[in-house]
């Protein structure tokens, strides 16, 4: 069987390199800290735990295991306008970490991982037999 060539040009360790950068600065944000903080113990483990997802969904790895949708719906404290900061967060950090092309590849990649766990858990949210939110 041969491998599928990654989503675009990365590799596993600047795939590590966004990860550690991103997660120190999320670490240092006035919002996302605390909310991080409510539920990350053990900052390696969680970076190495990321890494594998993107490593998974770039690369095609299959060393990934969780399931972000449950993950995020089940915080409790994750609220759609949260993705809004993420987002602007990990297009400074690609756009310094990376090369130009896989910088841009990775953050619309982000961005439509983001809309998806966006409307999980606006959705998650809403009033009971409402319509979901498309935006």
């Amino acid at each position: 069987m041969t491998a599928l060539p990654p989503r675009f040009d990365i590799t596993r360790t600047q795939i590590e390199q966004v990860v550690a950068v991103f997660y120190a600065r999320i670490r240092q944000h006035p919002e996302l800290g605390p909310i991080f903080g409510n539920h990350v113990t053990d900052w390696p483990s969680h970076e190495a735990k990321i890494a594998r997802f993107w490593a998974n969904a770039i690369l095609y790895e299959r060393s990934y295991d969780g399931n972000p949708m449950q993950a995020h719906m089940a915080a409790g404290d994750v609220q759609a306008h949260h993705f809004t900061p993420w987002l602007a967060l990990f297009e400074d950090v690609v756009s310094e970490v990376l090369p130009e092309q896989s910088a841009q590849a990775f953050s619309a990649f982000a961005h439509r991982i983001g809309r998806g766990l966006r409307m999980g858990v606006s959705d998650l949210r809403a009033p009971g037999g409402g319509v979901p939110s498309l935006h």
